[in-house]
């Protein structure tokens, strides 16, 4: 099992920064490759970005590619993700997720295993 717990959620004005992390325990965190996911009301959850164990690569949704940043620090068994020039639309819940295993990149919800509970971001115009 492992348990993972999102914070820095907020509302933001539109180009403003806000950098989320996600705090995991439980087995070991260079297993799984992360995740950062997002939902809006009415809406399905939808892929934001992806970091494998090392942190050799990465992938972004291309709505956020160029202003979102996924990172991760094994050390601490947290993985971030830095938004800037925030937009009203990137308004969700932002949930991080974990797969494995952790050499892969994965895009769908599907193929995560575990899931934290979600922080809210808001961005006015």
């Amino acid at each position: 099992q492992v348990q993972l717990v999102e914070s820095g959620g907020g509302l933001v004005q539109a180009g403003d920064s806000l950098r989320l992390s996600c705090a995991a325990s439980g087995r070991t965190f260079t297993r799984y490759t992360m995740g950062w996911f997002r939902q809006a009301p009415g809406k399905e959850r939808e892929f934001v970005a992806t970091i494998n164990w090392n942190s050799g690569t990465t992938s972004y949704a291309d709505s956020v590619k160029g202003r979102f940043t996924i990172s991760r620090d094994n050390a601490k068994s947290t993985v971030y993700l830095q938004m800037n020039s925030l937009k009203p639309e990137d308004t969700a819940v932002y949930y991080c997720a974990a797969a494995y295993p952790g050499w892969g990149l994965f895009t769908s919800p599907k193929q995560y295993n575990y899931w934290g509970q979600g922080t809210q971001v808001t961005v006015s115009s």
